[in-house]
């Protein structure tokens, strides 16, 4: 069901579209009514409902103000209800973020129309909500889960992941940390774990994919390109690698993201 408010000064018309429309047949109902610009302007900051229907011509503030004033924080959807015929209600109507216009004295079908229109749209909006999100986390996937990054207290893990840092993009293996670090390969893998919670190669390769997300996002580069910007030179173990922490392959990250 998609929320609905009603704005009007005239009563008998408030109440008539309320009890005339058979809102649920078109998927709406309403959840408030006010008399003017101001009253509605706080309905519709309390309530935020999918659909507005108001009169331009009100009391205190009028419709055109109150959409103007509320439609940047409220994404609703606005039908005015008017006597104007002027066009330049209209055009102002349409800056203010209008979906639909109907002139008194009101049609019950044009209404009906208008409604279900609405009724699509904020359909759309709720499809674009969601596709929005899911764009939002998927940019925002930190393949790091709890690891206590900023502040590693053990030196020589701090000197670990400087190192990756600055050489992530060429081939890192535990033998040459070994010789870097003058302690056995075991001996640093012990230390990371310890203070990570993971191995080094394993923290390697979440850092490499992580990234892999950012310059997928960036879209400068051809996914052809991306693993070997990463130090993952082979494609094929690069997609393995990359589908095994985001659950979907480079190309279909891409696509979704956009």
């Amino acid at each position: 069901m998609f929320s609905v408010i009603l704005v009007e000064d005239e009563d008998i018309i408030r109440k008539g579209i309320r009890y005339a429309v058979p809102w649920e047949e078109h998927g709406c109902t309403v959840v408030g009514e006010a008399r003017n610009g101001v009253e509605g302007k706080e309905l519709i900051r309390t309530l935020n409902p999918d659909i507005v229907i108001t009169d331009i011509n009100m009391p205190v503030m009028d419709g055109l103000q109150m959409i103007a004033e509320t439609k940047c924080q409220n994404d609703y959807v606005a039908i005015l209800l008017t006597g104007y015929s002027d066009f330049e209600y209209a055009k102002e109507a349409i800056r203010n973020g209008v979906s639909d216009y109907i002139l008194k004295p009101l049609n019950q079908e044009e209404m009906m129309e208008a409604l279900d229109r609405a009724a699509l749209e904020c359909e759309n909006i709720r499809i674009l909500r969601k596709q929005n999100k899911g764009v939002a986390e998927l940019k925002d996937i930190s393949l790091f889960g709890n690891m206590k990054l900023e502040h590693p207290e053990d030196p020589v893990v701090v000197q670990i992941l400087d190192y990756i840092a600055q050489n992530y993009t060429q081939k890192i293996t535990l033998a040459e940390l070994s010789e870097k670090l003058f302690y056995s390969d075991r001996y640093i893998n012990q230390r990371f774990q310890k203070a990570l919670g993971t191995t080094v190669i394993e923290y390697l390769n979440r850092y490499r994919i992580q990234k892999a997300l950012s310059l997928l996002q960036e879209n400068r580069l051809p996914i052809s390109g991306i693993g070997g910007a990463c130090g993952i030179g082979d494609y094929k173990y690069f997609n393995h690698v990359f589908k095994k922490y985001v659950g979907c392959s480079p190309k279909e990250y891409k696509l979704k993201i956009r």
